[in-house]
């Protein structure tokens, strides 16, 4: 075996120009590839960190209903005090589960005492959004300090509201509500900071405290919205997911219905399917290499072939079995892929490692000045090594099939 791999370097090497060409197009293939992957890999966590660090967790917990008819922001459709004491077992008990957090949420009018809108809020216990919520705090802009931020009696302001309203930071506002039974009710809020949305300014959704929501829509005991919950890592995702649900799903109410549903920030989130498209771009990529080397080995070993019957038959005439010839060829094909892939992703970890060293930052929506970091994993390496190479070995078959089994004395009569 080892010579026939001596000798198939020597009839690469017998062909430099031909030899790097191809070599250099099933680089630029693995590149391509694994930059791609790289940067759209990047992008796409940071989306979602974006997206689940600061909205809406990596999972959330609603009683039964509550999901379709969230647009309407239902209070008879909240959990009450033993349905949050059950799932708060569930979560404290699940080694996964890194945090949680509860929401009241509402619809309110806000009047800055000259004009009056609606606004959507968020009624939260401060501490444990934030902790859930961890760029939570990079959306707050002209904030008060730390410690008061959220306190009682203070509002955090979506930014196109109070840019349409002209309310900064210390001013002071109304918040007039109706409860479950109809009656209405207002209390006075100081604005303690505005807050950014994710996409665009479009956001309507502020934050009070918990304990201002249950006053203004005079609540007694507990009632949550919605239980939004930061995993330790969000590949333990779909693990959760089944657990909770298979723990959650059995609890019915008297008329047999569960009580409770649950969904991953992928079914409530449309930048999901932005996520899926990418996934697609890079197997659409992939696709791409496999035929780039697919071309690019089977011109060589065509013509490889071609060029060197009057050898193929010298060697057969000699005594070379065919299996050791098609063995002959088939070697330089994989020799190229080897090459070619082991190039490729040398130059492309060091392109990676120049990106990084770049600190590219780009703009979402709103959110500005983020940090590009692409990386790649060995994981995801491998395959790409793994295909390309397949595909070269394959892709010699054919030429190396036809040089096998030619008739020698045809092959040394060809001219």
């Amino acid at each position: 075996m080892l010579s026939i791999v001596k000798i198939a370097t020597k009839n690469l090497l017998r062909y430099k120009r031909r030899t790097m060409l191809t070599t250099a197009l099933i680089s630029l293939g693995v590149v391509a590839v694994l930059l791609f992957i790289a940067v759209s890999g990047s992008f796409k966590s940071l989306m979602i960190g974006q997206i689940t660090d600061s909205v809406m967790g990596h999972l959330q917990i609603h009683r039964k209903g509550y999901v379709a008819s969230i647009d309407n922001l239902p209070l008879n459709r909240n959990l009450n005090d033993k349905q949050m004491a059950k799932v708060e077992e569930i979560l404290r008990a699940e080694p996964e589960v890194e945090s949680f957090t509860i929401r009241l949420k509402l619809g309110a009018m806000f009047s800055n005492f000259t004009e009056t809108t609606n606004i959507r809020l968020n009624a939260v216990i401060p501490a444990e959004e934030f902790r859930t919520m961890p760029l939570l705090a990079s959306r707050i802009s002209e904030k008060m300090d730390a410690e008061e931020l959220l306190s009682r009696g203070g509002i955090l302001v979506p930014e196109l509201l109070a840019k349409g309203m002209q309310v900064k930071v210390g001013d002071t506002v109304v918040l007039v509500a109706t409860n479950r039974d109809g009656s209405v009710n207002g209390k006075p809020f100081v604005v303690h900071g505005v807050l950014s949305g994710i996409s665009g300014p479009g956001g309507r959704d502020g934050a009070i405290h918990i304990d201002d929501a249950r006053e203004l829509l005079r609540i007694d005991g507990v009632e949550i919205s919605e239980i939004a919950i930061r995993l330790k890592n969000i590949a333990a995702l779909p693990k959760v997911t089944a657990k909770l649900e298979q723990q959650l799903g059995s609890l019915t109410n008297k008329e047999g219905k569960p009580v409770f549903e649950i969904h991953t920030w992928e079914k409530l989130s449309p930048f999901y399917n932005i996520a899926k498209m990418i996934s697609l771009m890079t197997l659409f990529i992939k696709v791409m290499l496999v035929a780039i080397v697919l071309v690019s080995i089977l011109n060589v070993m065509i013509m490889a072939v071609y060029e060197r019957i009057g050898e193929i038959g010298t060697i057969a005439a000699i005594g070379t079995t065919p299996g050791k010839i098609l063995s002959l060829f088939l070697t330089e094909g994989l020799l190229l892929g080897i090459v070619g892939t082991l190039t490729g992703t040398v130059i492309s970890l060091a392109a990676i490692a120049g990106l990084n060293s770049a600190a590219i930052t780009f703009d979402f929506g709103m959110q500005t000045g983020l940090l590009l970091q692409p990386t790649i994993s060995a994981r995801e390496i491998i395959p790409i090594l793994i295909i390309v190479i397949g595909i070269a070995v394959l892709a010699s078959l054919q030429p190396a099939f036809k040089a096998s089994r030619m008739d020698p004395i045809t092959a040394l009569r060809h001219v």
